[in-house]
């Protein structure tokens, strides 16, 4: 079992390297607002990645396989991320003044979880991807079904692991950035959500006119 959890992990924190939308928006969090706000955007990330890899385990991702319901919430998933973008722009732009000092870097504990929940549950074909991994990892390790879950387990502990050693480097080098690179790397965020959304709408639009 040992074996299992350690492959699990290793699993997951070789795909926690493939570093997203999520992850630049924790990373953002940490930098405008406190150590603790990112950690409970953390908590919100890992309590949705136990969640799709529950399902994942349970077979839910073989209903996502349908083309309908794969092109319908990747596209309402698509939207958030647009949304969230949008949403960030407008605040940074509210938030700063003419010296480009941050008006309000307040810690907000409710929001910063409820933020970080929503952007990762917006993209409900994760499922399929952890289904895919299970399954590829499943028949080359040989897992038994009380294997694959710890094999979930682990790989779902990479998330809080990988991602609070990132937030707390991010909180202790973030006292020699200055407000305006600040800024910037939140506009960054803001740009690379609505950037992702566009490209997985395009995406989408693309399949579609394939399988006619």
């Amino acid at each position: 079992m040992k074996k299992v959890f350690l492959r699990g992990l290793s699993t997951g924190l070789i795909l926690q390297i493939a570093i997203g939308p999520v992850f630049f928006f924790l990373a953002n969090l940490a930098l405008q607002k406190s150590l603790i706000d990112g950690l409970f955007a953390v908590a919100a990330v890992t309590i949705v990645d136990y969640l799709y890899i529950a399902l994942a385990i349970a077979g839910i991702g073989k209903l996502l396989e349908k083309k309908k319901i794969k092109k319908t919430l990747g596209t309402i998933s698509s939207i958030v991320l647009i949304a969230f973008g949008f949403y960030m722009a407008i605040s940074i732009s509210n938030s700063v003044n003419i010296s480009l000092t941050i008006n309000d870097p307040s810690s907000n504990l409710f929001k910063s979880f409820i933020s970080a929940f929503l952007l990762t549950i917006s993209s409900p074909l994760t499922i399929l991807f952890w289904t895919s991994v299970f399954a590829a990892r499943s028949v080359e390790y040989s897992l038994s079904k009380k294997e694959l879950v710890i094999f979930g387990l682990s790989a779902g502990f990479a998330t809080p692991l990988f991602l609070s050693v990132s937030i707390f480097i991010i909180t202790i080098l973030k006292t020699l950035i200055s407000p305006l690179i600040v800024q910037l790397a939140n506009m960054l965020v803001a740009f690379i959500l609505i950037g992702y959304g566009i490209l997985r709408i395009i995406e989408i639009i693309r399949n579609s006119s394939e399988s006619k």
